[in-house]
């Protein structure tokens, strides 16, 4: 018997920590996601150590692990423009020392853009950032987890072997983990065709290679309402995009995938959507219980 899927979504810290992953139990998560301040705001204050008690107690009481942090959207380490690489670097400072005091085990980041400038410059520039945020830092415990993007404009990160390239630009520049964090609906969007079984082979094949697999470490689960290389991010609930129920049961069932974390992102539309979606990601990594495999059927068209 497979280990059972560890599946969660990302919650709010409006009211608190705590109720953040008090929401996440209730919701039948067994990880979860949230920002560890604003996303949307430079500035941010660091939690008080009873806040982070009781968030601590409340993930031991029940088993929420692992803990991903999200970056804040605002930050883009390879910026050309020096003003805002500036508040990157300290914004991505913040980043770091809030996870480590929280207790996470992963902090996501989006790679930033290469806007006005080559992308191996930017690369570079990512580089430089990534070991400036980062002077003083010490962790054993939290893993940083590059996520890849969707390739719309001049984002980095549409490529896995972009992702390869910071991480071997960085690891021996700063004293934590690097690994990876792989969005489906970004996958698809980017050109890897994860919908069919022959494109997920390929897709985890070339993954192998680069990064390799055991550095993926989270998996946002989301379906695409954006077609196959389109490059465009647009999350779909589980199995109503692009990428389909047949290859959500794949990838949930894949031996080298079941046992990562996965976190849906996936549209809250209608009451109840987080449920239903994860009650949805739960169903596909159940065999069926007479063995008997479903024929592969193309991605559903999505609602218009």
């Amino acid at each position: 018997m497979p280990a059972p899927l560890r599946a969660g979504v990302h919650t709010s810290i409006a009211k608190s920590l705590e109720e953040a992953a008090l929401h996440a139990h209730r919701l039948g998560c067994d990880t979860f996601q949230i920002f560890s301040a604003s996303p949307r705001m430079w500035r941010a204050s660091m939690p008080s150590l009873p806040a982070i008690a009781r968030l601590r107690h409340a993930r031991e009481k029940h088993n929420l692990h692992p803990l991903v942090i999200h970056d804040n959207y605002l930050i883009n380490l390879a910026s050309a423009d020096t003003s805002i690489r500036k508040q990157s670097i300290a914004a991505f400072r913040g980043e770091l020392e809030r996870a480590i005091l929280i207790g996470a085990e992963y902090l996501v980041a989006h790679p930033g853009s290469y806007k006005n400038q080559s992308l191996e410059q930017a690369l570079l520039t990512l580089s430089d950032s990534l070991a400036e945020a980062s002077r003083g830092i010490r962790s054993t415990h939290l893993t940083l987890l590059l996520e890849n993007t969707a390739g719309q404009g001049s984002a980095i990160g549409s490529r896995i072997e972009e992702l390869a390239a910071i991480r071997h630009l960085a690891i021996n520049r700063i004293e934590y983990e690097i690994g990876f964090c792989l969005d489906t609906a970004h996958l698809l969007a980017a050109g890897y065709n994860i919908a069919t079984a022959a494109g997920l082979k390929d897709t985890l094949a070339q993954a192998e290679a680069v990064l390799p697999l055991d550095r993926i470490h989270v998996i946002h689960a989301n379906d695409s309402k954006a077609p196959l290389g389109s490059r465009i991010d647009r999350h779909q609930h589980i199995g109503k995009g692009h990428i389909g129920e047949d290859a959500f049961r794949r990838i949930v069932r894949h031996p080298k995938l079941r046992h990562k974390a996965f976190i849906l992102e996936t549209p809250i539309d209608d009451d109840g959507d987080d449920e239903r979606n994860l009650s949805t990601l739960r169903r596909l990594a159940v065999a069926h219980p007479h063995g008997v495999p479903r024929r592969d059927s193309s991605p559903r068209k999505p609602a218009s």
